[in-house]
């Protein structure tokens, strides 16, 4: 009989050819029926207890092992973003506009190869299980909350999540115990002034002038407002306003992103963007609206199981396999799971620069060294593994 490790290795061109039909049919965020539809398919195949529709097309698989034990989850995400693919491959993606800008084609094929791989080895398995399929992670509020809310960590002991990532050199993994993704807020900004003619300023309250205010200003949230020993960012990502180059535009439109850290300053920072806008406003006799949205909070990894990463990494990856990670300002949705339950968050190393996989993620040339999905798939098995072996058997 093939060891799990053999098992696995059968299963690497079932995975990559996963990744690339998910590749080339991409589906966006509460939209990925399809590609639910596809993973539920295999899963059932290989004769796990499967149930689909969960937080909309969200599905928890169960594999049992042979003997009792505790309840192990791991999940991937399914979504794709409205990025047109710009690369030149055989599997490039087949939907004007959509593409697997960030990975999640391959999170869903590494996570079928562990399934296939582990259900042919039940006897090896002390406890049970579950594979968590995530819709919308792209998309706030996002797909964990609902699958949490429909029973997705029923029973479930402890999590873990991988993200592939191409910043890393395919190879090793990362992970660290504590804080390792940001929270991730937005905010859209609308001013309104008073229009006019492009050469009567005096006349008007221009939108625009007041917008390039407001970008410089809140620049000073980081600068002199925080402590600059806490990370913290805040960013204005699109500013829209006005037609035409003789007319003094009435309303302008700004979105953008706060990424923190710690609780206390999130809302520091939250509360001094919102003087700032209203303040800068007022100065120049303009009128606005403020949405801000709390987003996803910070993944924060169990002590506990990030040092079990480094013992599963090294088994899964060589002896320096296991890395700790530096903080990424990136946000995930994964962070729900955590504040759940214990686990970890880790990244698998996907770029490879003498081959040209250098795009970062959200890139339209975005790809990954394919071999990271093995790479994740025994991160994942040694996780299991040495996690079963620690808490023993359960009555």
């Amino acid at each position: 009989m093939k060891s799990i490790e053999e098992t696995l290795q059968a299963s690497v061109p079932d995975m990559i050819a996963w990744r690339r039909y998910l590749h080339r049919h991409p589906e966006l965020s509460f939209e990925e029926s399809k590609t639910a539809a596809f993973v539920a398919d295999l899963l059932k195949q290989w004769g796990l207890e499967v149930r689909t529709g969960v937080g909309g097309h969200g599905i928890v698989a169960k594999l049992r092992g042979a003997s009792d034990g505790p309840t192990v989850a791991l999940r991937a995400d399914m979504d794709a973003l409205p990025i047109q693919d710009e690369k030149s491959c055989e599997y490039a993606s087949s939907v004007p506009g959509v593409m697997h800008a960030c990975g999640h084609d391959a999170h869903t094929s590494a996570l079928l190869g562990v399934a296939k791989t582990l259900s042919s080895h039940r006897e090896a398995l002390s406890g049970t299980i579950v594979f968590i399929f995530q819709p919308a992670e792209e998309m706030t509020p996002g797909g964990a909350m609902g699958m949490i809310e429909e029973g997705a960590l029923d029973g479930v002991d402890v999590i873990y999540g991988i993200h592939l990532w191409t910043p890393f050199e395919v190879g090793a993994a990362y992970c660290k115990p504590g804080p390792m993704m940001a929270a991730a807020d937005e905010f859209v900004i609308e001013i309104k002034g008073k229009g006019g003619h492009g050469g009567l300023p005096h006349e008007t309250v221009d939108s625009v002038y007041v917008a390039s205010q407001l970008v410089v200003n809140l620049q000073s949230i980081v600068s002199r407002s925080t402590d600059p020993t806490q990370p913290c960012v805040v960013s204005v990502g699109s500013i829209h306003s006005g037609t035409s180059f003789n007319v003094i535009a009435e309303s302008a439109v700004l979105k953008g992103t706060v990424r923190t850290y710690d609780p206390a300053l999130r809302m520091q920072v939250k509360e001094r963007l919102e003087t700032i806008v209203e303040q800068t406003c007022l100065m120049n006799g303009a009128t606005y609206t403020l949405d801000y949205k709390l987003g996803y909070p910070p993944v924060v990894n169990d002590a506990k199981e990030a040092e079990r990463f480094y013992r599963a990494a090294t088994w899964a990856m060589g002896t320096d396999g296991g890395r700790t990670a530096p903080l990424i300002m990136a946000g995930e949705d994964y962070a729900y799971y955590l504040e759940k339950i214990p686990g970890c968050f880790m990244f698998v190393g996907a770029g490879n620069k003498t081959r040209g996989v250098v795009h970062p993620h959200h890139h339209p040339r975005f790809d990954i060294d394919e071999a990271s999905m093995e790479h994740a798939a025994r991160l994942f098995i040694a996780m299991i593994q040495d996690y079963m072996k620690e808490n023993g058997t359960r009555a």
